[in-house]
């Protein structure tokens, strides 16, 4: 008779009716009520009874029942089980758009009160369940978003700190002046487009782990008097020095201030910045040559730093001489005579309009075709593109390519495909 109905409960031609579910669900046999009890389409009756089943593995069944109805929830969110409370967590955040504390309707009443009093069960597994799927949920309830947002558990309280749209900037400079737990503020920082007035906020504090996530968060809103700050406390906290070199966009006051103290690693990427002023970017370099002077470093690290700073305080030079004309053939056959390989790079980067990897992927490659390009597009003449070959490429006779009736010897658009190969 059980297996029978069992049957036409699992997919037979005719339904099963409440009353042979009814007797069902009363079977002593933990298996057959089971069945009920994960069946999608089974009365709200039959599960409602079956939330004060004397088994949790049933319970647990109707706990994750999405056809479960909300007075059986709101009983299961009080189970003394918390493996059922998990499972009700899971299937309850699903339903929890749009719910408010002002709830009328009495079913959507028992679905609130449910998720509140998940929010605050004993358990903390149970609340991080909730706060994992209501964390980017827009409408969630702000209520149960407040409460895991200030839960004493940071497994429960980051996630929500991190990614809910439902928290407001208010919400979270209140978080952040009540002195919260340990991660909170970090968790914040991580936040996308943390605008000024959090980001202000943050900075003000003791926490150094959460202002350094926060510099290193480059969607972070920054102020230019803020980052002066967080720069002149930056000089015993390693930590900052990175991010500080890394933002998005850093103020020239506080670049120069940076390259008197941070490590040689970090001053090549201080001197490779490009969105400085033209006297920033020169204050930097010379910041950077003479920290390097200074620094008892050896080997890489100071090397490369160092020939970004020269490079850098060349094409500052460079630009400054053409925007005067004076960026010339001669200045530059001049600098090759110096060995100022720096210089002549710079110069061919700026004549061509080309960016300085250009050249110095032309000279590694020693790519003749490539250096007649350059200097075609620099508006050089082939005299000059000869002694580049020879001494920038450092190229025998044998490879050097000459004149060719007076011209370069290879054709404007063979010259423009060199050009774009090398950009690539």
């Amino acid at each position: 008779m059980v297996m029978s109905l069992l049957k036409r409960l699992l997919g037979g031609d005719r339904k099963v009716t409440y009353e042979e579910a009814r007797d069902l669900a009363a079977d002593p046999d933990p298996a057959v009520r089971s069945k009920l009890a994960g069946h999608p389409e089974m009365r709200a009756e039959i599960l409602y009874f079956l939330a004060e089943d004397s088994d949790p593995d049933v319970r647990r069944l109707v706990a994750a029942n999405p056809g479960t109805p909300a007075q059986a929830n709101l009983l299961l969110a009080r189970d003394i089980d918390a493996a059922v409370r998990q499972d009700l967590a899971m299937k309850i955040a699903r339903v929890a758009r749009g719910l408010t504390a002002q709830e009328q309707d009495r079913l959507r009443r028992a679905a609130y009160e449910a998720l509140e009093t998940l929010a605050r069960d004993q358990i903390t597994r149970v609340r991080e369940i909730l706060s994992q799927a209501l964390k980017d949920v827009a409408d969630a309830p702000p209520e149960v978003i407040g409460r895991l947002a200030r839960d004493a558990e940071i497994a429960v309280a980051g996630p929500v700190l991190q990614y809910s749209p439902v928290l407001t900037d208010e919400d979270l400079l209140e978080i952040i002046a009540s002195s919260p737990i340990p991660g909170a503020l970090t968790a914040i920082s991580k936040r996308d487009g943390v605008n000024v007035r959090v980001a202000d906020a943050i900075a003000a504090t003791d926490d150094t782990d959460a202002i350094a996530v926060l510099l290193g968060n480059a969607s972070a809103q920054i102020r230019e008097e803020t980052l002066d700050r967080l720069v002149d406390r930056a000089v015993d906290i390693e930590a900052w020095h990175q991010p500080l070199v890394n933002r998005p966009s850093l103020p020239s006051k506080a670049a120069i201030k940076l390259a008197r103290f941070v490590a040689a690693n970090l001053l090549q990427g201080l001197a490779l910045r490009n969105d400085l002023d033209t006297a920033a970017t020169a204050a930097v370099a010379a910041a950077v040559r003479k920290r390097l002077d200074e620094l008892e470093v050896q080997g890489p690290a100071k090397g490369e730093a160092k020939r970004a700073a020269d490079e850098e305080a060349a094409l500052i030079r460079a630009r400054h001489l053409h925007a005067q004309h004076q960026l010339n053939e001669s200045t530059i056959d001049t600098a090759l005579s110096g060995n100022d390989i720096a210089f002549v790079t710079a110069s061919l980067a700026v004549l061509a309009e080309l960016s300085p990897k250009v050249i110095k992927k032309t000279v590694e490659t020693q790519s003749a075709k490539g250096m007649v390009s350059i200097a075609w597009k620099a508006g050089l003449s082939m005299s000059l593109c000869m002694t580049l070959q020879s001494r920038l490429l450092k190229l025998p006779a044998s490879r050097t390519l000459h004149a060719r009736d007076g011209g370069f010897p290879l054709s404007p658009d063979e010259m423009t495909w060199q050009l774009e190969f090398l950009a690539d």
